[in-house]
């Protein structure tokens, strides 16, 4: 029979969380707008050029006078091939492609007070290994989906000041599955492990604007971490780690994820009739997701699984510019440095990444623009061990994204 340890660490490695988990650093979902992603969302804070910025700070609501709607659909393709040093084995392109909408909505009430409606979603994991793989405990399906609905209002306080602020409701739905692998040679595909579950949980988000005049402006935003409480279900193939269970037996768990909070600085400036320039630094308080502990009443000792995290808060840095060539078309462009957070796993196998983002608008009418980004991620090839094993993983991603805004 296999030891507890082996099993708790193939369950709880990623247990947590869909991105597509080669884009940012963690599992922490940037991808808000096409026209962020052209400058690789650099100044996003301040640049306010359509709705998306709600995503980021809801004070900019202020710089709009008319009712907005922005609707973008990315599409990601990760690059992660992961290689097990000793025996050889590569698991290619592990973590899926996907689609990552996103919506926006602002209507401004008067001179004073704006409110908006934005879904969205800023953390989120996705992995898929070949079942066979030798390090099935360890590695396998997982799958978190999140999705952020935030309603937010905002209130100018003077010509140059602006705050704004939302509350955020999170829906997160999480499926993990494991395999014998290695344990089980004969049939290593065989399941092991799975854990199901979803939650609704609440966070709250606050920003500020300052427009030093019409052409240059800083944003500074803040948004709260959000605890996410799984409830689902635990089932053991097994059989070694439920009370008296047998094997396939199911129990109810619980499941606490913390999604750290952020905090964001940027900068726009409008050098000229046809140049801006903005800038950016993000922050995220990783050093708050310590620990993934799943619990049953059910389970041996009440604990279903427990694996602590070695994750530090991490830093992104991102410039940009923007070229307006003609009445018709916008140009853009950005490079950003996004830290790694956390020390790499078969699941998480984060890394330092680099963005290189163009993009452009087409201004279809007065009342129709149309967003394109697209970005090359460059990921450090990473090295980390698991399991007594040394893994190299090799860590690209290629990134689009559409966008239809539309001015009632």
């Amino acid at each position: 029979m296999m030891t507890k340890k082996i099993t708790l660490t193939a369950l709880a490695v990623s247990a947590a969380l869909l991105s597509i988990n080669a884009h940012s650093a963690g599992f922490q979902v940037n991808e808000h707008s096409a026209s962020g992603l052209g400058r690789a969302f650099s100044g996003e804070v301040a640049v306010a050029d359509n709705a998306s910025v709600l995503a980021r700070n809801p004070a900019a609501m202020m710089m709009f006078d008319r009712m907005q709607f922005s609707g973008a659909v990315s599409y990601i393709d990760p690059q992660i091939d992961v290689t097990a040093e000793t025996i050889g084995e590569t698991a290619k392109d592990v973590a899926p492609t996907a689609v990552v909408p996103a919506g926006y909505f602002i209507q401004p009430i008067n001179d004073k007070f704006a409110w908006g409606l934005a879904m969205f979603t800023n953390y989120g994991f996705a992995t898929e290994y070949p079942a066979d793989f030798h390090f099935g405990t360890d590695a396998g399906t997982t799958d978190l989906l999140t999705l952020n609905l935030n309603p937010n209002i905002a209130y100018r306080i003077n010509e140059q000041f602006s705050i704004g602020a939302g509350i955020n409701m999170v829906y997160a739905d999480a499926e993990l599955l494991r395999h014998y692998g290695g344990l089980n040679p004969s049939n290593p595909s065989a399941d092991l492990l799975k854990l199901a579950g979803d939650t609704i949980d609440w966070g709250w988000n606050i920003g500020f604007l300052y427009e030093y005049n019409k052409n240059n402006r800083f944003g500074l935003s803040y948004r709260s971490e959000v605890e996410l409480k799984f409830d689902g279900d635990f089932t053991d193939y097994s059989g070694a780690f439920i009370k008296d269970g047998a094997p396939g037996d199911t129990v109810p768990g619980k499941l606490n994820v913390i999604t750290p909070a952020i905090a964001e600085f940027g900068g726009f400036h409008q050098l000229n009739n046809q140049w801006a320039v903005h800038y950016g630094v993000q922050w995220v308080q990783w050093s708050k997701f310590k620990e993934l502990r799943a619990t049953s009443d059910q389970c041996v000792d009440n604990v279903c699984l427990l694996k602590e995290e070695d994750y530090d808060d991490n830093f992104r840095y991102s410039i940009g510019a923007t070229y307006n060539l003609n009445p018709d078309w916008t140009l853009r462009a950005g490079f950003a440095f996004d830290e790694q957070a956390g020390k790499s796993t078969l699941s998480i196998p984060d890394t330092d990444r680099y963005w290189y983002s163009a993009g452009f608008t087409y201004n279809y009418s007065n009342q129709m623009t149309f967003d394109f980004g697209f970005t090359y991620l460059y990921g450090k090839s990473s090295t980390f061990e698991e399991s007594g094993e040394t893994f190299n993983a090799t860590n690209d991603a290629y990134l689009t994204s559409a966008q239809i805004n539309y001015i009632f």
